[in-house]
């Protein structure tokens, strides 16, 4: 009996310490109340944070799995932590880090021959990122546009610029000036004069804007940003003949589809003529900033010493990461599986668009693929999140995919088993516009671009 009323004093003194206890609130991560603090708010970011990634998988605080297909926005081409990438970063952060320009570094040289043999140009700049290789472009389509007789303190009489509409060039003040969305453009404006946008892939248009004002013709060979539509063939033809008339220049934006992502090195190879610059970034260092001009010899010919340059743009360290990204993509052959991969993929997304009769279309070339959807892409990306699948929404109606060119067969099917739930699972509010008409954009933006 004393033993039953022991056990019942120790229950109730259990009880009462258990109800006394006070509850536990959820942990706050500190760097998101300090990413929200300290910041300038020019993202509208997630509230997770990611903290290693492996392959074509990254994984977040909590330790939950997502399986990436959005690669850093076209960055991780070899996915995350790929060995021999981070040996190669390794040995070289013990070596140098950085020398200046005014001095050679065992890789640069090496790179910009690498990158003239694969792309059919003749001389390399090495910027920092796409948005600097595309402001440096202009400069240069500026620089080649001036005859001796052009007074040095007025405009050149060919100095217009015709970009496209729905584009995406950067953040800088020459590269938001040739990007068409307003929302880029409007809040900093007054921006670089001359400029005026053609409707993408629309012949007759470009005619009736080019003349022999026109000092460069710019476009991504595949819109990104823009919603994933590849330029045709024949406005690339006609831009590559009018820029050849008028002594114009054709400036390819291949900083999200070139370098291995169409399964070529770059989209502009399956047309029969070539741009005169190419531009560069994204993939080209492995994630380590490094974007690259790519240009040919007579347009070399017109700059010298002092009339562009950088600082951090050709270090020796993101050089060695980029010549060994290369290495890699020939060795595992890589654009081989880029190509297969794809097939795989638009196969899988055939059958979901039989089956969803909101997905309106599927567009792309390669590993830069879009999903164009009749309603509101946005909430899509984020129930993917949770299910633990990285994709994005661009041009509010269109999912991007930009997988890494390592995935496999089996990762294809994992994503279109989750792609499937989520379309599935999504609610369907907010319906598009027809193609044909234009949506007004907020004027600010606050989603996230190169």
């Amino acid at each position: 009996m004393m033993r039953a009323m022991n056990k019942n004093k120790s229950t109730r003194s259990t009880m009462q310490k258990t109800k006394r206890a006070p509850s536990r609130k959820p942990k706050l991560d500190t760097r998101l109340s300090d990413a929200e603090q300290f910041l300038l708010p020019t993202y509208k970011r997630q509230p997770i944070v990611f903290t290693h990634g492996n392959g074509a998988y990254v994984y977040d605080s909590t330790g939950k799995k997502y399986l990436d297909f959005l690669g850093g926005i076209a960055v991780n081409a070899l996915g995350h932590a790929h060995p021999r990438i981070v040996k190669t970063i390794r040995r070289e952060a013990a070596r140098a880090i950085h020398f200046c320009n005014l001095y050679h570094n065992a890789y640069q040289g090496p790179l910009a021959r690498k990158l003239t043999e694969i792309s059919g140009m003749n001389r390399a700049f090495f910027s920092n990122s796409g948005a600097e290789a595309a402001d440096g472009a202009l400069k240069l389509a500026r620089l080649c546009a001036r005859t001796p007789s052009d007074a040095p303190d007025k405009p050149a009489p060919k100095h217009r610029i015709l970009a496209m509409q729905n584009s995406f060039h950067g953040r800088t003040f020459g590269g938001v000036s040739v990007t068409f969305p307003e929302k880029y453009r409007m809040p900093f404006t007054p921006l670089l004069p001359g400029v005026e946008f053609v409707k993408f892939s629309d012949v007759e248009d470009l005619e009736s804007k080019f003349d022999n004002t026109v000092c460069a013709v710019i476009f991504e060979t595949i819109q990104g940003e823009g919603g994933v539509h590849p330029v045709s063939e024949a406005f690339w033809n006609r831009a590559r003949s009018l820029a050849t008339e008028h002594s114009a220049l054709l400036i390819a934006d291949e900083i999200q589809c070139g370098l291995g992502r169409t399964g070529r090195y770059f989209a502009y190879q399956k047309f029969p003529s070539k741009p005169d610059i190419v531009l560069i970034a994204k993939p080209l260092a492995a994630g380590l900033p490094l974007g690259a001009i790519l240009t040919n010899e007579a347009i070399a010919a017109r700059i010298g010493p002092g009339l562009h340059g950088t600082t951090f743009g050709g270090g020796p360290l993101v050089c060695a990461t980029a010549l060994e990204f290369l290495s890699i993509i020939e060795d595992k052959k890589l654009l081989e599986n880029v190509r297969d991969r794809s097939a795989e993929l638009r196969e899988g997304l055939a059958k979901l668009a039989a089956k969803f009769d909101f997905i309106r279309e599927i567009r792309g070339e390669g590993l830069i693929l879009g999903i164009e959807l009749s309603v509101d892409g946005n909430p899509f990306a984020a129930e993917a999140l949770r299910q633990g699948l990285v994709i994005n929404c661009t041009h509010d109606f269109t999912l991007r995919l930009l997988p890494p060119f390592i995935i496999t067969s089996a990762q294809v099917r994992e994503f279109l088993r989750l792609l499937e739930l989520v379309l599935a699972k999504t609610p369907r509010s907010i319906s598009a516009a027809p193609a044909q008409t234009a949506v007004n954009p907020p004027r600010f933006a606050q989603s996230a671009a190169r």
